[in-house]
C-alpha cells in the first residue's frame, strides 16, 4: 500500500510515494525531531537557564585543549551559520561564560574561549542534562535499541553530513 497525497504535479511516479512502512518510519523520525528539541530546551532553560543548544556548545568547548575553538569551527560543529554562532557567543560572552580572541595563528579569526564562569556552569549543568537525555531517551530503550539506535543515526548523519 503506498501512502501519498495526490501532488501528480510534484511527483508523477508511483515508485516515487511512501509505503506503509516508510511512512510509518518517516513519521515517527519527523515527529521526534519535531518534539524533542523543544523538551530538552525546556528542561535545559528551567534547571540552567541555558537552551539545549546553548549547552553543547560550552559542552564542546570544554573538551577542546585550551578549552577554545574559532567561532568558525563551531558553526560548522553545530551545522549552523557563522552568523548564528557569533550571535550565540556574543549572548554568552554576556553571561560571563565565554571571551572572544583573536586566533594567535590567524589573526582575521576569532576564537570563543570558554571561561572559568563558563566551564563551572558545563559542570553544574552536565547532571541535568544527563538527567534529561536519560529520562526521554536512554531510559526508554532496551540496550539492544540503544545500539540501534546509534546505527541508524550514524548512517542517517552521513548522508546529511557527508563531509565527516
Amino acid at each position: 500500500m503506498n501512502v501519498h497525497v495526490s501532488y501528480p504535479e510534484i511527483v508523477g511516479n508511483d515508485e516515487q510515494w511512501l509505503d506503509a512502512d516508510e511512512a510509518a518510519a518517516w513519521l515517527s523520525l519527523s515527529t521526534l525531531l519535531v518534539v524533542l528539541p523543544p523538551v530538552l530546551d525546556s528542561r535545559m532553560q528551567a534547571v540552567a537557564e541555558l537552551t539545549h543548544f546553548e549547552y553543547l556548545v560550552l559542552s564542546r568547548l570544554s573538551e577542546v585543549p585550551g578549552r577554545s575553538m574559532r567561532i568558525s569551527e563551531l558553526a560548522a560543529f553545530s551545522h549552523g551559520s557563522l552568523s548564528r554562532m557569533s550571535h550565540l557567543v556574543k549572548r554568552l560572552e554576556g553571561r560571563g561564560w565565554v571571551r572572544r580572541e583573536t586566533c594567535a595563528d590567524d589573526a582575521r579569526s576569532t576564537e570563543a574561549v570558554l571561561t572559568d564562569e563558563g566551564y563551572a556552569k558545563v559542570v553544574e549543568t552536565a547532571p541535568h542534562h544527563l538527567a534529561a537525555v536519560r529520562d526521554l531517551v536512554i531510559s526508554r530503550l532496551t540496550r539492544t535499541q540503544l545500539h540501534q539506535l546509534h546505527t541508524v543515526a550514524g548512517r542517517l548523519t552521513e548522508g546529511v553530513t557527508p563531509h565527516r
